[in-house]
């Protein structure tokens, strides 16, 4: 290798006179610029990986409600409540569009439940059907056309609003009806949360009724002393 080197540099001059020495050892027409070029891509890249084959590295996010858990992928960021808690990954194969819709329809129901469930313990219309004050023992006593009014009352607001539930581009809980104009995106929020503490309680609610069988307040006062 030393003679060889030596040998280069006392040809040097002679080669350069000739244009063999002087230019770019890697031009396009040096044979030895492939194999140059090759020899550091595979220094820069280790082997048995390529640049085109490495997978970007991705950053999944996180749940509000459970930070130590992955928010699912289906749940949408943009809709009121979000919290990025979904354990039964309902958002998988559901519309959550659609589902947004329902859930605040049914919140909503569930707040004047909850409302009415305490009301009729204390008031209630003079007839004597309407005065017992558990209602799950109260709804057996309402006659047919009382049930048949309800029903009735009930489907025609499903019809009117149904059209409104498949719009994609209408945001949910929007029924073209606010008459206190108090619209926000802060009354929003609040809503949600409301209706989904509502459908917890009107459930406890239910339950509390079915296994002791006694109002609601009456029985909390008297667990509390107070009766």
């Amino acid at each position: 290798m030393a003679a060889a080197a030596v040998s280069f540099v006392a040809a040097a001059p002679v080669l350069s006179r000739r244009g063999w020495v002087g230019a770019p050892p890697l031009g396009r027409e040096s044979p030895l610029a492939g194999a140059v070029v090759t020899m550091r891509v595979s220094k820069a890249m280790p082997k048995g990986k390529s640049k085109a084959t490495a997978a970007p590295k991705t950053t999944r996010k996180r749940s509000k409600a459970l930070p130590f858990v992955e928010a699912p992928e289906g749940l949408k960021e943009s809709q009121d409540g979000y919290l990025g808690f979904d354990p039964f990954r309902i958002s998988d194969w559901l519309d959550q569009d659609w589902a947004a819709k329902g859930e605040l329809k049914n919140g909503r129901v569930a707040m004047l439940a909850c409302v009415g469930w305490i009301v009729a313990e204390f008031l209630h219309l003079p007839d004597p059907q309407f005065s017992n004050p558990v209602a799950l023992r109260a709804m057996f006593q309402i006659n047919w056309g009382a049930w048949v009014q309800i029903l009735l009352a009930v489907s025609i607001v499903e019809i009117l609003t149904l059209e409104q539930m498949y719009e994609a581009d209408r945001r949910a809980g929007d029924l073209n009806w606010d008459p206190l104009f108090l619209d926000s995106p802060e009354m929003r929020l609040k809503e949600v949360k409301h209706a989904r503490l509502a459908m917890l309680g009107i459930l406890g609610l239910v339950i509390q009724q079915w296994v002791q069988g006694e109002p609601t307040i009456a029985q909390l006062m008297r667990l509390l002393g107070f009766a």
